[in-house]
């Protein structure tokens, strides 16, 4: 009875995948020294595809779905692997390898590390994440087996998207470089990006056996530093805009905002520190460029005093632009309007 057993384990009547795991993209039919008859029957279901090894080389790659009679088939692929085939004995031992055809889909991906490139605009170097989907499958079985299997008996769809997502880093950071795109221009840009991705990444999957059927871009993220550095420059570039429209100088606003702030401190204006000139700077800034009497300018002697003075016509006018312009509040320009008026 055992002898009976080890020659129908060894003589299979039919090659067939079973069950296979959804997860296992490709799997050799048998590991345990099975021979085959040549009046076996090969069955390929929908999807599957077949490959045939002999002594180390493919001598076949079946992918047509179907029943096949290794002994009467006229099809190419089986009427190779028959001729390898005797009757209770074989002289040499087939390997033969089952894969799926169809298409994975919706394979998620992300760059594992950030991807770095110079920003044409800004100049400096910026750090981008990305992450996305594609889909993919084998297209080109031999170049598979050669590149990507090697002597493993069974290979995963994790797996392979793992090798096929280690190729995405380089190819995006050179992309983005050559794109000319700025900071502000990626999102709204990304299915050019991903066309244009897809299309350098066809090479590296190719090679490996595998075909993109779909690639996709759905989220980037620069990292904290470059959105902090952005920030501070779009905030400039929009202070620098409001002085020029209020028809004065970038600096003599920041000297302003900055007395400002320091009159909300205790001790107000006349507290912020003569010795600094911040008085001079707010008094330039007030009275078209004037020097206040007894003010003192890290630059001039203290007992410096000035002759002339606008009058309070000039400087309620000067007072009205600043308040028009957003440089000061309707408090603070209140305030010192009722304290020029109380002058006359």
């Amino acid at each position: 009875m055992a002898i009976w057993d080890t020659i129908k384990g060894q003589l299979r009547s039919v090659i067939e995948w079973e069950s296979p795991s959804s997860d296992v993209l490709f799997q050799a039919w048998s590991e345990n020294g099975d021979e085959i008859k040549n009046s076996s029957k090969l069955i390929v279901k929908p999807g599957q595809g077949v490959i045939f090894v002999h002594e180390g080389r493919i001598e076949g790659v079946h992918l047509e779905e179907g029943l096949f009679d290794l002994k009467t088939s006229n099809t190419p692929f089986v009427t190779t692997l028959s001729k390898f085939m005797q009757s209770f004995e074989s002289e040499h031992k087939v390997g033969i390898y089952y894969f799926w055809q169809t298409e994975f889909l919706n394979q998620k991906w992300g760059t594992p590390t950030p991807v770095k490139y110079d920003d044409p605009v800004y100049k400096f170097p910026v750090s981008l994440k990305a992450h996305g989907n594609f889909s993919f499958k084998i297209t080109k079985p031999e170049q598979f087996f050669v590149n990507v299997i090697g002597s493993k008996l069974e290979y995963t769809v994790h797996e392979a998207k793992t090798v096929l997502v280690d190729r995405f880093t380089q190819q995006m950071a050179d992309l983005l470089a050559e794109s000319g795109f700025s900071y502000a221009e990626i999102d709204k840009n990304r299915i050019e990006l991903a066309t244009a991705l897809s299309t350098k990444l066809s090479p590296d999957f190719e090679q490996l056996g595998f075909s993109m059927q779909d690639f996709r871009i759905e989220g980037t993220d620069f990292d904290e530093a470059t959105v902090e550095r952005i920030s501070r420059i779009a905030d400039i570039t929009a202070e620098a805009i409001a002085a020029e429209k209020a028809g004065i100088d970038y600096t003599k606003m920041q000297q302003l905002e900055a007395l400002r702030d320091a009159a909300k401190n205790e001790g107000g204006i006349a507290g912020i520190g003569a010795g600094l000139g911040a008085g001079v700077g707010l008094g330039q800034a007030m009275m078209g460029g004037q020097n206040i009497p007894g003010a003192t300018s890290p630059t001039q002697p203290v007992t410096q005093h000035v002759t002339t003075q606008p009058s309070i016509e000039e400087r309620l006018k000067k007072l009205a632009s600043l308040k028009d312009g957003g440089l000061i509040s309707e408090a603070e320009y209140e305030s010192k309007r009722q304290e020029i008026l109380a002058e006359i």
